[in-house]
């Protein structure tokens, strides 16, 4: 299995009346910090090392998950200063000793099996391939465009989604090969979502549907859902 990344970079600026005491990915949820439950799910799904990408008070998170321990094992990227989804990947590469790898949001969680995923994006030889999950409210994520084959065409802005109705959006877990780090550019902020993904779309880049669970406590109201969803779907 190749190695993961987890972006747990980001402040949490939207949870900051109900949860400012540390790192989005530390928010409690069930008694216990979200990223626990990812670092579970990612040893049940065969993961043997992670790097986990920090920086808004990144102390808290290597307290927690001291670098080198567990299963999976640990090691640390660590922000000078926020460089966004795809600049803290980027900041990471010199940790990345593979080919391809994953990466996987710090804030959500999705009924994706990972090999499944690896599968799909070796299959087509594809240079980035995310994984997409079907919900009835896509203009809280904007949707990814798809044609019959997988690849992605193009991206929905929240804006400009009207329609209701099911829709695909991204789930937060990528696999990337190892040549699209040279596409970022290193040294400042760059996303994933609004730069990278947009530049590949058309060129390498894939869907891989699913319609399992998605939770992401990126606002107050999810991240009170997820007190009872997350631990009885995304626990062994």
């Amino acid at each position: 299995m190749p190695p993961a990344l987890v972006l747990c970079g980001g402040l949490g600026t939207r949870l900051r009346h109900v949860y400012s005491h540390g790192p989005k990915a530390l928010a409690p949820v069930g008694g216990r910090p979200f990223l626990d439950y990812m670092m579970d799910w990612l040893r049940r799904q065969g993961m043997r090392r992670v790097v986990l990408c920090v920086g808004y008070r990144a102390e808290q998170i290597r307290e927690l998950y001291p670098e080198g321990s567990g299963d999976p094992e640990i090691r640390y990227s660590v922000e000078n200063e926020p460089l966004g989804t795809a600049g803290a990947v980027k900041n990471a590469e010199g940790l990345i000793d593979a080919e391809r790898f994953f990466v996987l949001n710090g804030d959500s969680l999705a009924d994706v099996s990972l090999t499944e995923l690896l599968a799909f994006h070796c299959k087509h030889s594809a240079q980035a391939t995310l994984a997409t999950v079907t919900v009835d409210a896509a203009a809280r994520f904007g949707s990814v465009l798809l044609d019959a084959d997988g690849r992605v065409t193009g991206f929905s802005e929240k804006s400009a989604i009207t329609a209701s109705g099911p829709q695909n959006v991204n789930a937060g877990i990528y696999v990337l090969e190892r040549a699209v780090l040279a596409r970022i550019p290193a040294g400042r902020a760059v996303s994933f979502e609004r730069e990278l993904f947009p530049a590949l779309a058309g060129s390498g880049l894939y869907g891989f549907q699913t319609n399992g669970s998605f939770i992401d406590i990126g606002v107050p109201e999810d991240l009170a859902s997820a007190q009872a969803e997350i631990p009885g779907r995304f626990t062994a």
